[in-house]
């Protein structure tokens, strides 16, 4: 396996991972994800709260199995814009910054799920396995996880209201 194929899987493997992980935690407290979603100033929060539960655990596994790479990174991309633009934006840079955390972890993520989107899943995967790799990566792959953002963005427009009594700024 090349250099390029073996950080192609240890990064699906640990983005993978990470929202499987997350899409868990969402789905076994559906309720409290969407009061959550609710306090943020999300419309249909139950809907969201369901959406993005499925969501990150399609994405996630999509990305472990290494199929349709770029378009699960396309799904990690839009959901970090989401949280970027609805919560993380607000409290700064660093992590640790707020309560609410700041926005280097879900840039972070994001930059990762493009260059894997870039990369390619490697031969380690279904991708390679199903011959996707050389149709699915590169600036195809790359465009097609950046349009992420377009999917994130509308997302926002449909969904998100800031709340009235947020205090934060415009």
């Amino acid at each position: 396996m090349s250099p390029t194929d073996t950080i192609s899987l240890v990064l699906r493997l640990w983005i993978g991972a990470v929202m499987l992980l997350h899409g868990r935690n969402h789905a076994r407290s559906l309720e409290g994800t969407a009061g959550w979603f609710a306090s943020v100033g999300f419309r249909h929060a139950e809907l969201n709260a369901r959406a993005s539960a499925f969501g990150e655990l399609a994405m996630g596994t999509a990305l472990v199995l290494g199929l349709l790479t770029p378009f699960a990174s396309a799904g990690v991309i839009a959901t970090m814009f989401v949280a970027f633009w609805s919560i993380h934006r607000f409290a700064g840079f660093f992590v640790f910054a707020r309560p609410d955390e700041g926005y280097e972890y879900v840039v972070t993520l994001s930059v990762a799920a493009l260059t894997l989107a870039v990369l390619g899943a490697g031969d380690a995967s279904l991708d390679g396995v199903l011959g996707l790799v050389e149709d699915l990566d590169g600036w195809v792959g790359g465009a097609i996880a950046l349009a992420g953002l377009v999917a994130g963005g509308l997302q926002l427009a449909v969904f998100w209201r800031r709340p009235p009594d947020s205090g934060e700024p415009g």
